[in-house]
């Protein structure tokens, strides 16, 4: 059998226990036989006898590859992912990616029906060797390309976390030009080096409360959250129900005129960018400060229209 072979049935025993508590040996074995029996007919590698001395072995493996705790309940008789497993952000992602990843490959053939997005490399072949920069504390070295410059420039960091943003990753790092914590986009980063030279931490950084009250990628140390309330139109609520603007973000009202939320937020660029693009779907009912800001853009973009 392949190694996408071994891989398919690696995750779809995860998928399959992680929404199927208590899950007996013959439930997986009868999953995953339909499942290749699917999968066969766009590629025979995956045609494989099943039995549950394989699948026990494939648990086995799966909690040693990919450190998920499997543990058999002797009372419900069947298997279960542990709530600190299945709740784990890099767990989801992981079948997240799986999922698409065997979804799109057997779609190669269906160009005229599936059509994901083009988009450009986001730099996280970086990934990896920033993790592993970040813990040994190893300083790096590398171009950066800001995109409002014509060449790249040359820096020396000290990376102390990675966050993501859009689905686009920052090292936040310190620049050993002025000492100052920035954050460096992966996908504008070029010719990384990790060096063997050892730097020392800056002692209570913790990327989680440094931007618990941060939209995006900008925290300027000058701004204070401010509680901002806003509404929505009905529909445009829904998604924003569904896949919320910010962590701090509570539900004040909804009924059928509106969604009105309110969030913990500093009022920064990023932010108000994320509002502009709702338009009339979106009215800011608070702050002030905030709803003049919003009107200003309005009107300077109106000028660009009506200028002759």
């Amino acid at each position: 059998m392949s190694k996408k072979g071994y891989l398919s049935r690696y995750f779809l025993i995860l998928n399959k226990i992680r929404n199927t508590r208590y899950i007996t040996l013959n439930e997986i074995v009868d999953y995953l036989k339909y499942k290749f029996e699917n999968y066969s007919l766009d590629d025979d590698d995956l045609r494989v006898g099943i039995s549950k001395r394989t699948i026990e072995r494939d648990i086995r493996e799966i909690r040693t590859l990919f450190n998920i705790d499997i543990d058999y309940c002797r009372q419900n008789k069947g298997y279960y992912i542990s709530n600190d497993s299945s709740e784990n952000m890099n767990f989801q992602r992981m079948i997240e990616a799986f999922e698409l990843f065997n979804s799109l490959n057997i779609a190669e053939d269906l160009s005229n029906h599936v059509y994901p997005e083009k988009r450009r490399p986001l730099g996280t072949e970086h990934i990896y060797g920033i993790i592993h920069s970040i813990k040994n504390r190893f300083l790096i070295k590398f171009k950066y390309h800001k995109y409002w410059e014509d060449t790249p420039s040359y820096r020396e960091a000290e990376p102390v976390a990675l966050k993501e943003f859009r689905s686009r990753w920052y090292v936040m790092a310190k620049d050993i030009r002025d000492n100052k914590i920035k954050s460096f986009g992966l996908d504008r980063i070029y010719d990384l080096e990790i060096t063997n030279h050892k730097f020392k931490r800056p002692e209570n950084y913790n990327i989680n409360e440094i931007y618990k009250n941060c939209f995006g990628i900008i925290n300027p140390d000058d701004l204070k959250p401010e509680k901002i309330i806003l509404s929505f139109d009905p529909i445009q609520g829904k998604y924003v129900k569904s896949f919320p603007l910010h962590e701090s973000q509570e539900i004040i009202t909804e009924n059928d005129d509106e969604l009105r939320i309110s969030l913990n937020l500093k009022i920064t660029h990023d932010f108000i960018m994320e509002l502009l693009s709702y338009g009339a779907e979106m009215k800011v009912i608070a702050p002030e400060s905030l709803k003049k800001e919003l009107c200003n853009v309005y009107k300077e973009a109106l000028k660009l229209y009506m200028s002759k």
